[in-house]
């Protein structure tokens, strides 16, 4: 490590987490495209260790102990088969993933809440069929009221997505920073433009 480096670890240790690792499962996927599957460096120093992961690709950055020292890993591999769930969870985040972060009544990307199509006080139930992203002024304007008589619309009907379908969609909102050596294992398994 340079002076300057070990410097500001040693003054802000969690200055490594800006060294994440992406992990792939072993087919050489990612185990999840939004959210990334990312681990801090220390996760994937001690996976290593322990023979759990392979490392493909590396940091700059090295990190020491008294009897050794190891680049920090940028991409690893894990050597068992992790199967992905066929349902997706019903959560708030998978909702405005499946709904593309977007208001399914006007298309606003902004402010976004959840909204029951079916309100709940006329006997609608928290479900993938009865629940879409809306944007606050639409999920106001139609309260309790039925689509009818709020005066709008969907974009698309409601309904549960699939766990691949989630991942698909995940893949068109990249996270802030991808380190370059990841892009080689991001997208190698979509389908190429003709």
């Amino acid at each position: 490590m340079d002076g300057a480096f070990r410097e500001a670890f040693v003054r802000d240790p969690v200055g490594m987490r800006h060294f994440p690792a992406l992990v792939l499962n072993a087919d050489y996927r990612p185990l999840s495209y939004y959210p990334l599957s990312l681990w801090p460096w220390q996760d994937a120093v001690k996976a290593a260790f322990l023979d759990r992961v392979d490392i493909l690709a590396e940091y700059d950055h090295v990190v020491r102990s008294q009897r050794m020292e190891i680049r920090v890993p940028s991409v690893v591999v894990l050597r068992e088969y992790v199967r992905p769930r066929k349902r997706a969870a019903f959560t708030r985040f998978n909702l405005f993933l499946r709904d593309e972060f977007a208001c399914q009544y006007c298309g606003a990307r902004h402010d976004l809440t959840f909204d029951h199509v079916i309100p709940r006080a006329l006997g609608g139930v928290t479900s993938w069929e009865n629940v879409v992203a809306a944007c606050a002024p639409c999920n106001l304007r139609k309260g309790s009221k039925s689509l009818r008589n709020s005066g709008l619309r969907l974009r698309k009907a409601p309904r549960e997505p699939g766990s691949e379908e989630l991942r698909n969609i995940g893949r068109r909102f990249p996270p802030n920073h991808l380190h370059e050596s990841w892009l080689d294992y991001l997208y190698w398994d979509s389908e190429l433009d003709a």
